[in-house]
């Protein structure tokens, strides 16, 4: 069951690899400027921030695994949909289709807390959480090589094959609800606010640098989305059942978790866009590498590694000093890493150690956050309280992905058809700037002493088992570090109570050791 989930949450990096390297070739292939083919990022993006938020709180009630099936089964439709276009509006709404994809991984960790208990819960909502990064180091390759080989509407045609087999295996391996969940009532107004703020929000951002940041439109979408998003605050704090519960996920350790996501995402896509744009660059001017897409794609390959080896680093760090350390530790690594970029990109061994290093700090953290949040939401809230977190990532991958282009552009002289390199160098640097903030910001909002004993405790507690079963199983690929529900015939664990800041009391520690 947890392969299949796994399987499914690396669809939404298969979805977002079909994008940035085959803007050029579209523009190409379908007539349209590189500003109009860049629709095919934004629409996705789009689409994913505004379902999923919904696609979660559905997750939270009976259905959540029909939930999954459906949003595979669009993102399925929409790669048919963009394999088969013939102008370049079907292609859009192919990628807009697409855009559904990035509700799965909140809906597969719900499925997770519910079926899977102890460490096969614990690890698997931990691989669930980095997902999007171990993904894009081995699409953007294989994506690159199949645009530079064939047509890129063989691309689609990988991604609908991928999709295809998620939804294959989430219907033959993921069982049914066995409980009586809740049935849920979506709440629409919320929705619907939700929705529009997002929206106005994103396309703000993503055409900031073509039409303009000072431009009307820009502008009026930029408080738009302040009055759409304020009015939706409002909304969900009056609501008996709202669509985001505002007042369980304004803990300290969530709200961490959350500005912690927000503000990664800026980090690993500045480095990710400035990655891709410089190893495309020609060597005529002095600082690129006149890669092709298949070796930029490859030196994006040591992310998805470091991303697999922060899972052990994570479980021991949380094991010795605490969960209250990985989020700024992760967060300090990657800004070393954009540092590393700001100072040292010249060579190819340069950039692919700073894209290795850029995964073990973002694994690292991403791996901590839906442990907070599952440590301190009940289990019918997990889809919900863990989508807000995904949109924060998908807000904070746009945010990056614009202030690296606007840097660039701005160290770009007229008459020149490249920026200069000291473009990169302060763009690397402004991302290690908001990095460090992140660390700051996680510190002073670093979860209460209770949450983080509970955590530390099911780590001790699981720790000498686990050593001895990665070697026999190979089962150890997430940290140790949560137990969403009560185990059952799982010996002397202390999982966490379902419910906000579930404590462990006293009698149930006492009876833990005496049972060891």
């Amino acid at each position: 069951m947890i392969g299949a989930l796994v399987f499914a949450g690396l669809t939404v990096s298969v979805m977002s690899t079909l994008g940035t390297p085959l803007i050029p070739t579209i523009a190409q292939a379908q007539h349209v400027s590189l500003e109009t083919a860049q629709w095919m990022l934004t629409v996705t993006l789009l689409v994913g921030a505004i379902a999923t938020p919904v696609l979660g709180r559905l997750g939270d009630g009976p259905q959540r695994r029909t939930v999954l099936i459906f949003t595979l089964a669009m993102t399925l439709l929409g790669s048919v949909v963009a394999a088969t276009s013939t102008h370049f509006v079907q292609l859009l709404i192919g990628r807009a289709l697409q855009g559904i994809g990035y509700g799965t991984v909140p809906l597969a960790i719900a499925l997770v807390r519910e079926h899977a208990h102890g460490e096969r819960q614990r690890s698997g909502i931990a691989t669930l959480s980095i997902t999007v990064a171990v993904g894009a180091g081995l699409g953007f390759p294989v994506t690159g090589l199949i645009a530079q080989v064939l047509d890129f509407h063989a691309a689609f045609w990988f991604g609908a094959l991928f999709a295809a087999g998620a939804t294959l295996a989430v219907i033959l391996l993921v069982p049914k609800a066995g409980g009586r969940a809740r049935a849920i009532a979506l709440d629409v107004p919320g929705a619907l606010l939700l929705a529009g703020g997002l929206a106005a929000l994103l396309l703000a951002i993503s055409q900031g640098e073509t039409l303009g940041w000072g431009s009307v439109t820009v502008v009026v979408c930029f408080a738009l989305a302040f009055a759409l998003l304020a009015t939706w605050t409002r909304v969900e704090l009056r609501r008996a059942d709202p669509l985001v519960d505002l007042r369980l996920v304004s803990q300290r350790a969530i709200v961490g978790a959350n500005i912690a996501a927000l503000l990664l995402a800026m980090g690993m896509y500045i480095a990710m866009s400035l990655v891709n744009r410089l190893m495309q660059t020609p060597e005529s001017t002095g600082y690129g590498f006149s890669a092709s897409l298949v070796t930029t794609g490859l030196m994006l390959l040591p992310l998805s590694l470091g991303s697999l080896v922060s899972q052990q680093i994570t479980r021991r760090v949380i094991a010795r000093y605490g969960i209250r350390v990985v989020l700024p530790a992760g967060a300090l690594i990657v800004a070393a890493t954009l540092v590393w970029l700001a100072l040292m990109h010249g060579h190819l061994f340069d950039v692919a150690i700073a894209t290795a290093l850029l995964g073990i700090g973002i694994g690292c953290s991403f791996a901590a956050m839906p442990a907070l949040i599952v440590a301190s939401v009940p289990a019918e809230r997990t889809g919900s309280a863990t989508s807000l977190n995904q949109v924060l990532r998908s807000v904070g991958g746009a945010l990056g992905s614009a202030v690296g282009v606007a840097v660039l552009s701005a160290h770009h002289p007229a008459g020149l058809a490249f920026p200069e390199e000291s473009g990169y160098t302060v763009a690397f640097l402004a991302g290690a700037v908001v990095c460090v903030a992140t660390a700051a910001l996680a510190i002073l909002l670093a979860p209460p002493r209770k949450v983080a004993d509970e955590v530390e405790a099911e780590v001790g507690d699981a720790s000498e088992q686990l050593l001895m079963e990665e070697v026999a199983v190979g089962a150890g690929i997430g940290p140790s570090v949560f137990d969403g529900e009560e185990s059952r015939g799982q010996g002397p664990r202390i999982p966490f109570e379902n419910s906000p800041g579930g404590s462990l009391s006293a009698s149930r520690r006492e009876a833990a050791e005496a049972a060891r």
